[in-house]
């Protein structure tokens, strides 16, 4: 029986179809806030935006994923309707200077998701996987476009104290968690081949806890869906610079660059082990590199499959 480490799917959009599977798919970030933990403020601006969603589609991104909410800690929560007045004009300029784009809105508001396909998104992917807004998931079903859905585990405001996972148990809290999560809003109306999972890395997880859900995140084929990891920049990545830097005996761990070199360095082996676990679509805020790591992660992938079956 041939063996493959990663499924291949058809993700059904609102409009079109993407293949899984074959080559790691890359969905740029595009926060349009001016408070997000990376990149708040940079693109606050409508033309700043759009420039940025171009450049990312120049650079190869297949996806371009467009957010109005920060979800860190301590955010400020906006209503519907000033979540959509930073959003729509920049997924409808996006869609004007390149039609054929693929755009996702990044929103636990079930207004939003409505607002932004009728503007021409084909995907929403909801950080907290139809739980937030009990109205998502219906509203989901009856737009047909296709859906994320991420495991968080409790509010960005309770993320710091909630208690701590013990070993091993992170992967099992995700599925278990993600298998009713889907189960619901297939339960609602949303077809299974319109639904990718996404274990919510730092949703929830804190620091060490989001290393063995990494490690674990083949056992995610499981439960019959593509996967998406968003591993770019994430904090638990740059605890583990800082505490190298310390113990290599660097005068101060604020010499490793929340952004810089070895920032991009860990999101790129980061990306690689999820690739290698079986992720199909990789979310980050730098697409190039991305790409060159998928490139590389998916012929060792391809290599691993032959050689499992024996070609």
């Amino acid at each position: 029986m041939p063996f493959d480490r990663r499924s291949r799917f058809s993700w059904r959009l609102r409009t079109r179809e993407l293949a899984l599977g074959g080559r790691t798919l890359v969905m740029g970030i595009l926060n349009v806030t001016p408070d997000s933990f990376s990149d708040g403020g940079r693109f606050f601006a409508r033309e700043a935006a759009v420039d940025q969603a171009l450049r990312m589609l120049d650079e190869g991104a297949d996806v371009i994923d467009v957010g109005g909410e920060s979800t860190r800690p301590n955010a400020v929560a906006l209503t519907p309707e000033e979540e959509q007045a930073r959003v729509l004009p920049v997924l409808r300029g996006i869609l004007a200077a390149w039609p054929e784009a693929i755009v996702s809105i990044d929103t636990y508001h079930a207004e939003t998701a409505r607002a932004a396909v009728n503007a021409g998104a084909e995907i929403v992917n909801d950080v907290s996987g139809h739980t937030w807004d009990a109205a998502m998931a219906a509203t989901c079903a009856e737009l047909r476009c296709g859906v994320v859905v991420m495991h968080t585990r409790g509010l960005p405001h309770e993320w710091r104290t909630l208690p701590a996972l013990a070993d091993g148990e992170a992967v099992a809290l995700v599925m278990e968690g993600l298998r009713v999560q889907t189960e619901a809003a297939m339960e609602a109306g949303v077809t299974r081949d319109a639904i990718v999972v996404d274990p919510g890395f730092g949703f929830g997880k804190i620091l060490g806890e989001n290393y063995p859900l990494l490690a674990g995140l083949d056992r995610l084929g499981a439960l019959g869906f593509p996967v998406m990891a968003g591993v770019s920049r994430k904090s638990f990545l740059g605890d583990t610079l800082r505490q190298a830097a310390v113990e290599n005996g660097a005068a101060s761990s604020s010499s490793v660059a929340e952004h810089g070199l070895e920032a991009a360095l860990a999101t790129s082996i980061a990306n690689t082990a999820a690739i290698l676990g079986g992720a199909h679509i990789l979310r980050v805020h730098d697409v190039l590199p991305a790409r060159q790591t998928a490139a590389i992660a998916d012929r060792i992938l391809d290599a691993t499959n032959s050689s499992a079956s024996g070609i």
